[in-house]
């Protein structure tokens, strides 16, 4: 039993408080990283686009379940129709849990039919601590102007029975979010808790 909860314990991220690092309406702060093609992609160069950050690693159970289930790439079809900007973050460092080569992120996004517009390494986690990106999954939403609209977890389906869950039934925060903004509103649920597994930033 002990063995079970720690297993699980080291799955989850667990936190009373959970802190913004980049404020709701702030200007989200300009970076520049690798995608898997080798060209270096700056987040101020999509100025005029709403775009979405998505920190993942495909070892961790909660993206793998994003994943086999189709909710993740359901909800990067959904932000491409908006004509969003899809960004998917990889800040495993070297040795942990989640880390991959070029060559292995881009055979991980063609065998799961995924469709970001880029996937960019931060094998240094300097990009994720600047966004303060404590899980994987965690999901971040820009306007066009590059101001922060939405930070949190992707769907309110976390917490107890996760695994048991019917993820197509939840209500996804990015969709909602993206869907809000189109109609000039505000995104009415601008902060989530995020979960998952911790993000395996570099000791």
């Amino acid at each position: 039993m002990i063995k079970i909860f720690a297993f699980v314990s080291s799955l989850l991220f667990f936190s009373p408080f959970f802190y913004a690092y980049v404020g709701n309406d702030d200007y989200a702060p300009n970076f520049q990283l690798l995608n898997t093609y080798g060209e270096e992609i700056s987040l101020n160069s999509f100025k005029g686009k709403k775009v979405v950050l998505e920190w993942t690693n495909h070892g961790c159970p909660f993206v793998a379940k994003h994943y086999k289930t189709g909710n993740m790439q359901e909800t990067q079809n959904f932000a491409k129709a908006e004509n969003a900007v899809w960004l998917t973050i990889i800040s495993s460092a070297p040795g942990t849990q989640g880390y991959v080569s070029p060559e292995e992120a881009n055979i991980l996004t063609s065998s799961r039919n995924a469709s970001p517009s880029h996937v960019l390494l931060d094998p240094t986690g300097t990009v994720g601590q600047m966004f303060e990106a404590k899980t994987t999954p965690h999901m971040y939403i820009l306007d066009e102007k590059g101001l922060m609209k939405y930070q949190g977890a992707i769907d309110d389906a976390g917490g107890r029975g996760f695994m048991f869950k019917d993820l197509m039934q939840s209500n996804n925060y990015v969709k909602e979010g993206l869907k809000e903004l189109k109609d000039g509103k505000s995104v009415t649920i601008p902060i989530t808790k995020p979960y998952g597994c911790s993000v395996k930033y570099a000791s």
